[in-house]
């Protein structure tokens, strides 16, 4: 999809990232807030996560926030990014999306994924080893108690159904929108492609950049050719960390309200390796985003610069989704969002190019017609002298 001839969509996915030292009440509250502003400034959608330790991702269960959610907003998409499907219940899982569905009018999107938190699972007692081949099982269930009236038994080692079906079908046809998250394994790929889902990919925190995409692609396509799907780049979605200001200059100040708590978070907490961040000082942390292409503390400009990049390189895809975090202080995010809607969104959904041609038609024919206005403007000035004269 290129950029010039696509429609590119934004959004963000929102875990949400918070410093642990502060109030979760109000916390919480911001992030309502700030998806309320997103649905003006003409974003399409939001992820939001599940997890329950390590004291900054702070949702323990997506559905009842969007839930919240919905009832600001007018036009955004609200999806899990991602419920932890081994943790839940298929059946539960089916059912609390399709009562979602009705209640947003068709706006919920459905993501599942292994649980990404270890210290979420380990209080469980579920061993990360089964975590993915639990995913596997537990969305086989989940997409036909969505998509079929047939009723569906299934055991596994950890779920049983007996004739289980729902009670309601989708407000959404054919079916709720749904992905699976990618990261640096190929599970998510594999699953995305094997039964026709959408992907996100948030690889690029993990410093892999665009090869990372690029192999992620091509996974999907391999499942999907191999299990009879079709893959569609407008279900990929890709992740990105950004904020931007007027200058480069300024927006370095502004994050360095708040981006050392981000990177201290998966340095020294989260045991989420994947997001292998680096950077001991705040030039360091804005150098290691910035010069290893994973997006932008910078300007506008800049990020249209990295969009292009990425891409032209990965063949296209339907999303650009921002990582919410609170590298600036809410006044400077909010600046940041709505220099993204204003300046980069009409780059890559064909509005700056019809604008800037229409100026350039408008620039060609001025000369000409300037000329014409102003021999019409004359002789109606004319005209109206010779009249008065003739009544006089």
């Amino acid at each position: 999809m290129n950029t010039a001839e696509g429609h590119m969509k934004f959004g963000m996915f929102m875990a949400p990232m918070h410093n642990s030292v502060q109030n979760p009440t109000l916390a919480l509250q911001r992030d309502l807030e700030l998806i309320q502003r997103l649905d003006q400034l003409g974003y399409d959608e939001v992820w939001i996560g599940e997890h329950h330790s390590a004291g900054s991702e702070l949702v323990a269960s997506p559905e009842v926030f969007i839930a919240a959610a919905a009832e600001r907003t007018k036009h955004i998409k609200l999806g899990t990014g991602v419920v932890s499907l081994p943790y839940h219940h298929p059946l539960w899982v089916a059912d609390r999306a399709m009562l979602l569905d009705h209640l947003t009018r068709g706006r919920f999107m459905l993501g599942v994924g292994p649980g990404s938190l270890p210290t979420d699972s380990a209080m469980i007692g579920i061993e990360p080893a089964v975590l993915r081949p639990r995913l596997e099982e537990g969305l086989q269930a989940v997409l036909h108690l969505l998509s079929s009236d047939e009723p569906l038994t299934m055991e596994t080692d950890w779920f049983t159904l007996k004739d289980a079906v729902l009670q309601m079908r989708p407000y959404t046809r054919p079916r709720i929108e749904m992905a699976v998250p990618g990261v640096v394994s190929p599970t998510g790929a594999k699953l995305a492609g094997k039964h026709g889902i959408g992907l996100l990919t948030i690889g690029a925190a993990a410093g892999e950049g665009i090869d990372t995409f690029a192999q992620h692609w091509n996974i999907v396509e391999e499942q999907a050719e191999e299990h009879g799907q079709v893959a569609d780049r407008a279900t990929w979605r890709v992740m990105t960390m950004v904020h931007l200001a007027a200058t480069e200059e300024q927006a370095r100040k502004d994050v360095a309200f708040g981006i050392a708590d981000f990177f201290r978070y998966f340095q020294h907490v989260a045991a989420f390796p994947q997001f292998a961040v680096q950077g001991e000082n705040v030039d360091e942390m804005i150098d290691f985003i910035n010069d290893n292409g994973l997006g932008v503390i910078g300007t506008p400009e800049m990020f249209v610069e990295l969009m292009q990049k990425w891409q032209d390189q990965s063949g296209g895809f339907g999303t650009c989704m921002l990582l919410h975090h609170e590298f600036a202080d809410p006044d400077a995010t909010l600046r940041s969002h709505q220099l993204l809607a204003r300046l980069v969104m009409p780059e890559f959904q064909g509005q700056a190019a019809s604008l800037r041609a229409a100026k350039e038609r408008a620039s060609r024919s001025r000369e000409g017609l300037v000329s014409k206005s102003q021999a019409a403007v004359d002789a109606m000035t004319e005209k109206y002298a010779a009249d008065r004269a003739g009544r006089a």
